[in-house]
């Protein structure tokens, strides 16, 4: 078997089961002049003006299949996407700005969204899209706190290793848009909300801070996790609180589900069986430090290849969900370059399994590489190179590490994202 060629193909099908404009048109019809979605139905006859928002890595493709839909019937739009994932649309208005730290063109464009979003009436219909990156993509400082600050506040929560719910109770807090602060500027309008989950368990509050979900958490909780980091914000801010389920400005809001990393992980599954290995999905809300998950992953593939369990050889071992790097030096990579170097470490002169991490957003870090392979030959390859794999661990410069052993994965902008996904491949022991 070829074991990574087999591991790029899996990795291809689990990205093409996340397209997020398939997602969205397997979930959203409009049939004899009625959009129907997630259980509701909207009759655009009744409908006045229709208001194309939202933010997020993946929004593009979505928008696409928005227009496909409604065409001549939107009215007025803003929907903000990363960097270099735009798409040649007609109707839907595009804006790009910076992730994973915010920028002054996502605060332009966050503004222009709650102006839309407050334009909107009692006959009218908010189309809003998120998927993940939203968060960033569609900063609104409240007032007194400036970008600056919450950029610096980012930058020292990503490197104190803060996870996604912690990251997104505090974005919300300070912010104008998010925690369900985009319905309450839609209200009385009708919102539809399609989205594509990058969070685990899918919880609505936290994919893209929940700008159209009620708002579980409180400053209470923001003061908790502040100093659990030992953080603390750079001014006094006004201290609203986000609407709370059961707020009246979500009776006219629907929440719509159209796409998550267990689709994806399922898609993995199939392909690995359609190649000859038994697949085990171990599980889609994989959380924790990187490196744990990368040498439990190992050791369970081991096994795997040692003594047939917890799946017997040929065996394709899966697992979704999204790591944290608690960073320790000032290198370059992400948590799915972090997973393969650490992998590599564990399968040195180990032959006959092969691990591959991938972000599905095709993006890893601040870096070009969605994420990273390794095998047996993986340390050696990068030590022949010049690289010292414990120093370069230690700075955290899995990106350059895993460049001189010819193992990063390049996908470019895939235009979408549900999270990670891990393929490990495993081939009987020759020697047993």
């Amino acid at each position: 078997m070829n074991l990574r060629r087999d591991a790029l193909a899996i990795c291809k099908a689990a990205l093409r089961a996340a397209d997020p404009e398939d997602a969205l048109l397997r979930h959203v019809r409009c049939v004899d002049g009625v959009l129907q979605a997630g259980g509701g139905k909207y009759r655009l006859g009744k409908i006045r003006n229709i208001y194309v928002v939202g933010a997020g890595k993946a929004c593009a493709p979505m928008a696409k299949a928005v227009e496909k839909l409604l065409g001549k019937r939107i009215t007025a739009s803003c929907v903000v996407v990363k960097d270099g994932h735009t798409l040649p649309l007609r109707r839907v208005v595009l804006r790009e700005s910076a992730h994973p730290v915010p920028d002054q063109r996502g605060v332009d464009a966050a503004l222009e969204i709650s102006a839309l979003a407050e334009r909107a009436e009692a006959e009218d219909l908010v189309i809003c899209l998120i998927s993940g990156g939203a968060s960033a993509l569609m900063p609104l400082p409240v007032a007194g706190f400036t970008l600056a600050e919450k950029q610096g506040l980012t930058r020292q929560m990503l490197a104190a290793g803060a996870n996604i719910h912690e990251m997104n109770c505090v974005r919300k807090h300070l912010s104008g848009i998010k925690g369900g602060q985009l319905a309450r500027a839609a209200a009385p309008a009708q919102v539809l909300t399609l989205i594509l989950s990058d969070v685990i368990g899918d919880d609505l509050s936290t994919i893209g801070s929940g700008p159209t979900a009620p708002d579980p958490t409180t400053w209470a909780d923001v003061d908790e996790i502040l100093a659990r980091f030992k953080l603390t914000l750079p001014r006094p801010v006004p201290r609203v609180e986000t609407p709370k389920p059961g707020d009246a400005v979500f009776d006219r809001v629907r929440n719509v589900i159209i796409g998550s990393n267990a689709l994806s992980v399922n898609a993995a599954a199939q392909k690995a069986k359609s190649l000859g290995y038994r697949p085990l999905v171990l599980s889609t809300t994989i959380e924790g430090e990187t490196r744990d998950v990368a040498r439990m992953h190992v050791q369970i593939a081991k096994e795997a290849q040692r003594a047939g369990r917890p799946v017997s050889p040929p065996a394709c071992i899966l697992s979704g969900g999204e790591t944290t790097v608690t960073l320790q030096g000032d290198g370059m990579g992400g948590r799915n370059q972090e997973f393969a170097l650490v992998a590599g470490m564990e399968l040195e002169g180990v032959p006959g399994i092969v691990a591959l991490s991938a972000g599905t957003d095709g993006t890893d870090g601040p870096t070009d590489a969605a994420g990273g392979l390794a095998d047996a030959g993986t340390i050696k390859r990068a030590a022949a190179k010049g690289r010292i794999v414990r120093a370069d661990l230690a700075n955290n410069d899995s990106y350059r590490f895993l460049d001189a052993a010819g193992d990063l994965l390049k996908t470019g902008p895939t235009r979408t994202n549900v999270m990670d996904i891990r393929i490990l491949l495993v081939e009987k022991n020759k020697a047993g």
